[in-house]
């Protein structure tokens, strides 16, 4: 367990991995980073930043690493194309809802077995 240095400041954190049913690309990245916020009531105040190395790196690595801020912190996705595996990781200075993005991800990515953590 980690020691909540700032109790002060409210933090909550939730990872979810799994392996989406779908292919991804930077058009279904921004549709999910407008989906997830509009579900999670969270505001974003900059267009999502996308990258795809494309040829940089190992083969097996090739993806999406993507970002969008929020006025109340952000979220960043991770897009292996090979395996179709996702990570994703949403930081927030204010409460919400686990359960509902556990849904819409699952949901929106047709992810069969996604799994989670929240710290």
């Amino acid at each position: 367990m980690m020691t909540d240095l700032a109790p002060t400041i409210t933090r909550q954190r939730l990872l979810m991995e799994g392996f989406s049913g779908k292919r991804v690309d930077q058009y279904v990245i921004t549709a999910y980073f407008n989906e997830i916020t509009k579900a999670l009531n969270l505001r974003m105040y900059g267009q999502p930043i996308i990258f795809s190395p494309g040829g940089e790196g190992k083969e097996e690595n090739r993806g999406y690493d993507a970002f969008v801020p929020l006025i109340d912190s952000g979220i960043s996705l991770y897009y292996w194309s090979s395996e179709t595996f996702l990570s994703i990781i949403i930081y927030t200075c204010k409460d919400f809802d686990n359960g509902i993005a556990i849904k819409v991800t699952k949901y929106f990515f047709d992810v069969h077995d996604l799994v989670f953590r929240t710290f």
